[in-house]
């Protein structure tokens, strides 16, 4: 069966419900969902160009005389964001079959679990800043049914699809990169020490990262021989993202700049950067 895609599915099938009653067909397939929970109820951080692969868990209850077999019909979880009937956006499910367990059964019905994945490409599945945000979980039975014996002078094909929406949620988040350099190196114990860095962020329109202004952003230091950083000051982002401040030098150890996110934008912590005091 030919791959579904949520996005030309939901803006032509769905479209055309504006023709028809608006009533479920007759013959839509009485299925129910559950619990659904996408990349481990964690935010999906995209970056300009890794595809990313989305691990999903789902359950649903089928008729149990409906055998989906993923040959002549097929079930998919996918992401849209916007209306169901005209999103503005989605993000299609695997083509791969997904790994199912049956948790329960009754004279008439079919509980399963499933696990499957929803794959991010940003070059092709995100276009612009408002794809960082909550998106939708959306699941798409779809069926197909061919006659090709022409003997008679006749052939045919048919196919329909259902589709739920609004059956959970997952946050959508632009990658961020954080650099640092503190100089000059080595210092004078008790001279001026100078940190910069800079904040970027994923553009999905330039592909490119580009400088996240106005953000708040902690310096930290770890002195050598110990393992942990603790924080020193906090800096804000400038033009570029540029990030620019200064320390005295009092000991040898590693300076490292630390961001805490946006609703928008993932959080992102720079390596440590030596410093030798002398």
């Amino acid at each position: 069966m030919r791959k579904l895609a949520i996005g030309a599915v939901v803006s032509g099938a769905l479209a055309l419900t504006g023709l028809a009653a608006p009533s479920a067909l007759a013959d839509s397939p009485n299925l129910s969902f559950g619990a659904v929970t996408v990349n481990n109820g964690k935010p999906i951080v995209v970056g300009v160009k890794d595809t990313v692969a989305v691990p999903v868990t789902y359950s649903f209850t089928r008729p149990a005389d409906l055998v989906i077999d993923h040959e002549k019909n097929v079930l998919a979880i996918a992401l849209y964001r916007g209306r169901l009937a005209s999103p503005s956006n989605g993000l299609e499910g695997s083509t791969k079959q997904p790994v199912c367990t049956t948790t329960a059964t009754t004279d008439t019905t079919v509980t399963q679990t499933c696990t499957t994945k929803i794959t991010v490409d940003p070059r092709e599945n995100l276009m612009s800043a408002e794809d960082a945000t909550t998106w939708k979980v959306a699941a798409l039975y779809g069926h197909t049914s061919i006659d090709e014996d022409d003997s008679d002078d006749h052939i045919s094909f048919e196919s329909g699809f259902d589709i739920w929406g609004n059956l959970g949620t997952a946050k959508l988040q632009r990658a961020a990169k954080l650099t640092v350099n503190a100089a000059p190196e080595p210092v004078v114990k008790g001279r001026t020490l100078t940190v910069k860095g800079a904040l970027t962020r994923a553009n999905w329109e330039t592909r490119s990262y580009t400088g996240y202004k106005g953000q708040t952003v902690t310096l930290q230091f770890k002195a050598a021989g110990t393992t942990s950083y603790t924080d020193v000051k906090t800096v804000t982002s400038g033009t570029g993202g540029a990030l620019s401040t200064t320390v005295t030098a009092t000991k040898d150890g590693s300076y490292r700049y630390t961001f805490a996110g946006t609703s928008t934008t993932a959080a992102k912590t720079s390596a440590g950067d030596a410093v030798d005091v002398k």
